[in-house]
C-alpha cells in the first residue's frame, strides 16, 4: 500500500455505499468520457509455473542500472538444473540504461558481449533510472499510439521509500502511458482523470485487497463500483480520507474521479 498508512485519518470501510441514483450519474459520466479498461491478466499463469519467469512476450526488455545485477544474479535460481550461463544468455535485456553506479562491472561486461545496448546517462543526475528506461521506449515507439504500450516494471516497490516515491512520480509524469509497478506483494497503474475506468479484476491471481489513492492534488469527488466499500462522491486527500484496505467484491470495478487517482490491488502468492 505504498507505506502510506501512517498518514491514513479515516479507513475505507466508513464509506458508504452508493446509492441507485448514484451509480446512474456514474453511468451518465462514463458515456461523456473515454472509457479505460484494465486488465492484469498478464499475471495468469499461461506457461507451466516452473518456466514463469517468461521473458518472451515482452516486445523490449529493458534493465534499469542495477536491476541488470538481480537479473544476473537471479533468474538462474529459477532454472536450477540448468548452467546459469546458459539461462542468463536466454533471458538477457536488450537495453541496459541509467547513471551507471550500481550495475557490477562483470554484469555489464557479460551482457555487453551478447550484445545488450549500454547507454550510459551518468551526466543526468536529474531523473531516475526508470525515468530514464521510460524515456527511452517512449522514444523507440515514436510511431506508435503510447496509449496501447503497457509496461511492466519488476521490483519497482519495496527497499528504500525514497525509490517507491520516485517510481511513483514516474508513472504520474508519464500519464499518458501506460505503466504497470510490480512486486511481489501488489501492483500500482494510475488511474488518469481525464478517463472513466473498468478494471476488470483477475480473480485467480490478484485481490481481494485494494487502494484508491488521490496522487498530486486532493479529489472532491470519487465514485466507484463493485468494491465492498464503494465511494460515493467521496472527497479524498492526504491528511484526510484515503481508501486503502478496501476489498473487491466484483470481477468489474468502475471509479470516476476528479483527480488522477493511483490503484493498487494485492498480488495472490501462487
Amino acid at each position: 500500500m505504498l507505506r502510506l498508512q501512517s498518514i491514513i485519518l479515516a479507513k475505507a470501510k466508513h464509506f458508504t455505499v452508493p446509492s441507485p441514483s448514484s451509480l446512474r450519474l456514474v453511468k451518465k459520466r462514463m458515456i461523456a468520457m473515454d472509457l479505460m479498461h484494465h486488465s492484469s491478466c498478464f499475471l495468469l499463469p499461461t506457461i507451466p509455473l516452473q518456466r514463469r519467469p517468461s521473458l518472451t512476450t515482452a516486445q523490449l526488455h529493458l534493465c534499469a542500472d542495477g536491476g541488470a545485477n538481480r537479473l544476473y544474479d537471479e533468474m538462474p535460481l529459477f532454472f536450477p538444473q540448468e548452467d546459469a550461463s546458459d539461462v542468463r544468455r536466454r533471458y538477457k535485456p536488450d537495453v541496459i540504461k541509467g547513471d551507471m553506479d550500481s550495475i557490477r562491472r562483470e554484469v555489464l561486461e557479460f551482457y555487453a558481449s551478447l550484445g545488450t545496448e549500454i547507454v550510459d546517462k551518468s551526466h543526468d543526475q536529474d531523473t531516475t533510472d526508470l525515468h530514464k528506461c521510460v524515456t527511452y521506449i517512449r522514444d523507440s515507439a515514436s510511431g506508435l499510439d503510447k496509449s496501447n504500450l503497457c509496461i511492466l516494471v519488476v521490483g519497482a516497490l519495496g527497499g528504500r521509500f525514497d525509490h517507491e516515491m520516485g517510481n511513483v512520480n514516474v508513472i504520474c509524469r508519464f500519464s499518458y502511458m501506460r505503466i504497470v509497478l510490480l512486486s511481489n506483494d501488489s501492483l500500482i497503474h494510475l488511474l488518469p482523470r481525464t478517463y472513466c475506468h473498468e478494471i476488470h479484476i483477475q480473480t485467480s491471481v490478484e485481490g481481494p485487497h485494494c487502494g484508491l489513492i488521490p496522487i498530486g492534488t486532493p479529489s472532491k469527488s470519487s465514485t466507484t463500483t463493485g468494491l465492498q466499500w464503494d465511494l460515493n462522491n467521496t472527497a479524498m486527500e492526504f491528511g484526510g480520507l484515503v481508501s486503502t484496505s478496501n476489498i473487491v467484491k466484483e470481477e468489474k470495478v468502475t471509479v470516476q474521479s476528479d483527480c488522477d487517482l493511483l490503484w493498487t490491488i494485492s498480488i495472490k502468492k501462487l
